[in-house]
């Protein structure tokens, strides 16, 4: 029977440094922080709550359950966000025309205007960030995302 350390160095390592889904996830946030360096405290806003309007400015009419699933953020925080915007007049709601029990959610004149200030600054830091690729790489770099966000969700829904 082997020792502890022996047992210990027969198994796998794990090295934070080349382990996929933490160095994507510190992508993100690096990436997502400098974006909301550039609205936060100008607009008061969060990394969440900005989230919310994005998807809300692309897609009017969601559900806050349908704005989670779209951003793959947890309920938690996007009933803050929306709760949040909503008290800031941002966004609005109403109840859906043919099921009473959902809510449409939509930005408001005040969240259109901040969303149509926002957009031009994301696009401009997407821009930057992106700079550092060949168009080649770009577009190899556009299908490997859509390639893994598809594998992704397998994992998601066999989880669940």
């Amino acid at each position: 029977m082997p020792s502890d350390s022996a047992a210990r160095k027969l198994q796998p390592r794990l090295d934070l440094d080349s382990f996929v889904p933490y160095r994507l996830s510190v992508l993100s946030n690096r990436v997502s922080g400098a974006i909301a360096s550039e609205y936060s405290e100008r607009f008061d806003l969060t990394i969440p709550e900005w989230r919310v309007m994005a998807v809300l400015g692309g897609t009017p009419g969601l559900s806050a359950r349908e704005v989670a699933e779209r951003t793959a953020m947890d309920k938690v925080q996007v009933s803050r966000a929306v709760a949040r915007l909503l008290m800031a007049r941002r966004i609005q709601k109403e109840a859906d025309g043919e099921d009473g029990r959902v809510t449409r959610l939509q930005l408001s004149a005040k969240g259109r205007a901040i969303y149509d200030e926002i957009v031009p600054l994301a696009l401009h830091l997407e821009e930057a960030f992106l700079s550092a690729l060949t168009p080649a790489e770009r577009k190899t770099f556009d299908a490997l995302m859509t390639k893994l966000g598809r594998q992704a969700r397998l994992f998601t829904k066999a989880d669940r």
